[in-house]
Protein backbone atom coordinates (compact mmCIF):
# COMPACT_ATOMS: atom_id res chain seq x y z
CA UNK A 1 0.00 0.00 0.00
CA UNK A 2 1.27 3.46 -0.92
CA UNK A 3 2.17 5.77 1.91
CA UNK A 4 1.42 9.41 1.13
CA UNK A 5 3.96 10.74 3.65
CA UNK A 6 6.69 8.90 1.70
CA UNK A 7 5.60 10.47 -1.64
CA UNK A 8 5.48 7.05 -3.29
CA UNK A 9 4.41 6.66 -6.93
CA UNK A 10 5.10 3.10 -8.05
CA UNK A 11 5.72 2.07 -11.66
CA UNK A 12 2.86 -0.03 -13.00
CA UNK A 13 4.83 -3.12 -13.97
CA UNK A 14 8.05 -4.88 -14.98
CA UNK A 15 7.46 -4.41 -18.71
CA UNK A 16 7.39 -0.64 -18.21
CA UNK A 17 10.48 -0.80 -15.97
CA UNK A 18 12.30 -2.77 -18.69
CA UNK A 19 11.28 -0.15 -21.26
CA UNK A 20 12.71 2.64 -19.08
CA UNK A 21 15.93 0.73 -18.38
CA UNK A 22 16.25 0.35 -22.15
CA UNK A 23 16.80 4.13 -22.23
CA UNK A 24 19.94 3.80 -20.10
CA UNK A 25 23.53 2.67 -20.63
CA UNK A 26 23.22 -0.17 -18.09
CA UNK A 27 25.18 -3.23 -19.21
CA UNK A 28 25.48 -6.90 -18.13
CA UNK A 29 28.63 -6.28 -16.06
CA UNK A 30 27.23 -3.33 -14.05
CA UNK A 31 26.35 -2.97 -10.39
CA UNK A 32 23.23 -0.81 -10.08
CA UNK A 33 21.58 0.73 -7.03
CA UNK A 34 17.78 1.01 -6.97
CA UNK A 35 16.91 3.73 -4.42
CA UNK A 36 13.47 3.36 -2.87
CA UNK A 37 13.05 -0.06 -4.45
CA UNK A 38 9.45 -0.47 -3.29
CA UNK A 39 8.01 -3.88 -4.10
CA UNK A 40 10.78 -4.60 -6.62
CA UNK A 41 9.39 -3.72 -10.05
CA UNK A 42 12.54 -1.86 -11.14
CA UNK A 43 14.78 -4.20 -9.13
CA UNK A 44 13.49 -7.30 -10.96
CA UNK A 45 13.90 -5.63 -14.36
CA UNK A 46 17.45 -4.52 -13.47
CA UNK A 47 18.33 -8.07 -12.31
CA UNK A 48 17.69 -9.30 -15.87
CA UNK A 49 19.95 -6.62 -17.32
CA UNK A 50 22.98 -6.28 -15.01
CA UNK A 51 25.39 -8.27 -12.85
CA UNK A 52 24.31 -7.03 -9.41
CA UNK A 53 21.43 -4.95 -8.06
CA UNK A 54 21.50 -3.28 -4.66
CA UNK A 55 17.85 -2.63 -3.79
CA UNK A 56 17.55 -0.01 -1.05
CA UNK A 57 14.25 0.36 0.81
CA UNK A 58 13.87 2.14 4.15
CA UNK A 59 10.22 1.33 4.91
CA UNK A 60 10.07 -2.01 6.79
CA UNK A 61 6.64 -3.03 5.47
CA UNK A 62 7.63 -2.33 1.87
CA UNK A 63 11.03 -4.01 2.35
CA UNK A 64 9.20 -7.19 3.43
CA UNK A 65 7.25 -7.14 0.14
CA UNK A 66 10.51 -6.53 -1.72
CA UNK A 67 12.08 -9.60 -0.09
CA UNK A 68 9.02 -11.71 -0.91
CA UNK A 69 9.05 -10.59 -4.56
CA UNK A 70 12.77 -10.63 -5.44
CA UNK A 71 14.66 -11.94 -2.43
CA UNK A 72 15.38 -15.30 -4.05
CA UNK A 73 17.16 -13.80 -7.08
CA UNK A 74 20.90 -14.39 -6.63
CA UNK A 75 22.14 -11.13 -8.12
CA UNK A 76 20.07 -8.90 -5.81
CA UNK A 77 21.17 -7.57 -2.42
CA UNK A 78 18.37 -6.00 -0.39
CA UNK A 79 19.39 -3.21 1.99
CA UNK A 80 16.72 -2.11 4.47
CA UNK A 81 18.11 1.31 5.30
CA UNK A 82 17.72 5.00 4.55
CA UNK A 83 19.74 5.54 1.36
CA UNK A 84 21.00 8.88 2.67
CA UNK A 85 22.79 7.02 5.49
CA UNK A 86 24.01 4.11 3.38
CA UNK A 87 27.68 3.53 2.53
CA UNK A 88 28.15 3.56 -1.23
CA UNK A 89 30.11 0.82 -3.05
CA UNK A 90 33.88 1.06 -3.45
CA UNK A 91 33.85 -0.15 -7.06
CA UNK A 92 32.09 1.20 -10.14
CA UNK A 93 28.29 1.44 -9.97
CA UNK A 94 25.32 3.17 -11.53
CA UNK A 95 21.97 4.36 -10.20
CA UNK A 96 18.56 3.60 -11.68
CA UNK A 97 15.62 4.50 -9.47
CA UNK A 98 12.20 5.99 -8.98
CA UNK A 99 12.86 7.53 -5.57
CA UNK A 100 10.37 9.45 -3.44
CA UNK A 101 10.15 12.91 -5.01
CA UNK A 102 10.75 14.78 -1.75
CA UNK A 103 14.22 13.17 -1.46
CA UNK A 104 15.44 13.98 -4.99
CA UNK A 105 17.68 16.89 -4.03
CA UNK A 106 19.23 15.14 -1.01
CA UNK A 107 19.90 11.99 -3.09
CA UNK A 108 21.64 13.96 -5.83
CA UNK A 109 23.75 15.87 -3.30
CA UNK A 110 24.86 12.59 -1.69
CA UNK A 111 25.77 11.02 -5.05
CA UNK A 112 27.62 14.05 -6.41
CA UNK A 113 29.57 14.60 -3.20
CA UNK A 114 30.44 10.91 -2.71
CA UNK A 115 34.05 9.80 -2.49
CA UNK A 116 33.24 7.28 -5.24
CA UNK A 117 30.42 8.83 -7.30
CA UNK A 118 28.33 6.72 -9.69
CA UNK A 119 29.28 6.41 -13.36
CA UNK A 120 25.72 7.25 -14.41
CA UNK A 121 22.50 8.23 -12.67
CA UNK A 122 18.99 7.56 -14.00
CA UNK A 123 16.21 8.97 -11.84
CA UNK A 124 12.48 9.42 -12.29
CA UNK A 125 11.94 13.02 -11.15
CA UNK A 126 9.39 15.78 -11.19
CA UNK A 127 9.86 17.56 -14.51
CA UNK A 128 10.09 21.01 -12.94
CA UNK A 129 12.92 19.85 -10.65
CA UNK A 130 14.72 18.05 -13.51
CA UNK A 131 14.62 21.15 -15.74
CA UNK A 132 16.46 23.11 -13.03
CA UNK A 133 19.30 20.58 -13.25
CA UNK A 134 19.91 21.24 -16.95
CA UNK A 135 22.54 23.85 -17.75
CA UNK A 136 21.02 25.83 -20.60
CA UNK A 137 19.50 29.20 -21.47
CA UNK A 138 15.93 27.87 -21.81
CA UNK A 139 15.40 27.26 -18.09
CA UNK A 140 16.63 28.51 -14.77
CA UNK A 141 19.57 26.35 -13.58
CA UNK A 142 19.58 25.76 -9.83
CA UNK A 143 22.68 25.79 -7.65
CA UNK A 144 22.45 21.98 -7.51
CA UNK A 145 22.26 21.88 -11.31
CA UNK A 146 25.42 24.00 -11.56
CA UNK A 147 27.17 21.76 -9.02
CA UNK A 148 26.17 18.58 -10.87
CA UNK A 149 27.23 20.07 -14.22
CA UNK A 150 30.88 20.10 -13.07
CA UNK A 151 30.95 16.28 -12.92
CA UNK A 152 27.95 15.15 -15.00
CA UNK A 153 26.33 15.71 -18.37
CA UNK A 154 22.59 15.95 -17.66
CA UNK A 155 19.74 15.35 -20.07
CA UNK A 156 16.12 14.38 -19.98
CA UNK A 157 15.93 10.92 -21.55
CA UNK A 158 12.18 10.49 -21.59
CA UNK A 159 9.00 12.33 -20.61
CA UNK A 160 6.76 10.03 -18.61
CA UNK A 161 2.98 9.69 -18.62
CA UNK A 162 0.89 9.82 -15.44
CA UNK A 163 -0.56 6.38 -16.25
CA UNK A 164 2.93 4.86 -15.91
CA UNK A 165 2.41 5.10 -12.14
CA UNK A 166 0.06 3.93 -9.46
CA UNK A 167 -1.25 6.27 -8.24
CA UNK A 168 -0.55 8.80 -10.97
CA UNK A 169 1.52 11.76 -9.71
CA UNK A 170 -0.12 15.18 -9.76
CA UNK A 171 2.96 16.68 -11.48
CA UNK A 172 4.67 15.92 -14.81
CA UNK A 173 7.60 13.48 -14.52
CA UNK A 174 10.66 12.59 -16.58
CA UNK A 175 13.53 10.12 -16.65
CA UNK A 176 16.69 12.16 -16.08
CA UNK A 177 20.13 10.90 -17.11
CA UNK A 178 23.38 12.14 -15.60
CA UNK A 179 26.58 10.67 -17.12
CA UNK A 180 29.90 11.31 -15.47
CA UNK A 181 32.11 13.56 -17.62
CA UNK A 182 35.39 11.77 -16.85
CA UNK A 183 34.18 8.44 -18.29
CA UNK A 184 32.10 9.56 -21.30
CA UNK A 185 33.49 8.03 -24.47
Amino acid sequence: MRKYQLSQHFLRGPKLAGFLIGHSNIKKRDTVIDIGAGSGVITAALAKRCAHVIAVESDAETAAKLRANVGKLENITIVEQDFLEMTLPDGPYKIFANPPFHLSSAILHKLDEAENPPEAIYLVLQKQFALKLLNNDRHYTSQLGKQLFIHYVPRIRLPMRPNYFTPPPAVPTVLLELKRRDIIK
